[in-house]
């Protein structure tokens, strides 16, 4: 009865500790495995999205009068702030930063690290740059007025944004395909082949 309950006490050097602390290892690997892909996808939709206002939406707006413009732009600011997209804004923050120090020790870390802090970036624009002229352009006053203050600035903002969201983007999908890359065993020179 003794020799069963010391195996049971799971006593270093056991081979059933040493498997479930791998399992455990290998399901906190998939854990961020995960966390860095739903930051990548993230991140990825929030550069579409300005990437968008970028390539068509303010375009399409410049041809309007002022009246649709400003109008168009204050239902804009107002149907934007839904569940669906402040959960991806805000969440691709918090998952890159997540993902960035779950990666401390694993080959392609710097590629995480760097793709968080360009999220951070971008996050701190729209909050800096952006909001503040939308809130702006809720106000009242002339809308030629309004919009002389509103677009150029925001087309501007909005371009460093997406510019900084698909770098991000792009950073942290090369620290996901480098993440789990085996390294590189070091190698030993042949022996010469006899004369």
């Amino acid at each position: 009865m003794r020799p069963r309950a010391r195996a049971m006490s799971g006593a270093p050097g056991r081979a059933l500790t040493g498997r479930m602390t791998n399992t455990n290892g290998e399901r906190r690997s998939r854990t961020a495995a995960g966390v860095l892909v739903a930051a990548t996808v993230a991140a990825g939709l929030m550069a579409g999205t300005f990437y968008v206002f970028a390539c068509a939406v303010m375009p399409a707006l410049a041809r309007s009068g002022d009246r649709v413009y400003v109008d168009v732009m204050r239902d804009v600011n107002d149907v934007i702030q839904n569940p669906v997209f402040l959960l991806v804004f805000m969440g691709a923050l918090a998952l890159a930063g997540l993902a960035g120090w779950q990666s401390r020790g694993l080959p392609g870390r710097w590629w995480i690290r760097a793709g968080a802090t360009a999220y951070a970036l971008a996050f701190l624009v729209t909050v800096v740059g952006n909001v503040p002229l939308n809130d702006a352009l809720a106000g009242p006053g002339d809308p030629a007025a309004l919009r002389e203050r509103f677009e150029d600035p925001w087309v501007a903002w909005n371009a460093v944004r997406a510019a900084l969201s698909t770098l991000a983007t792009a950073c942290l999908a090369t620290g996901l395909a480098t993440r789990n890359r085996p390294s590189r065993p070091a190698t030993t020179p042949s022996p010469a082949p006899p004369h």
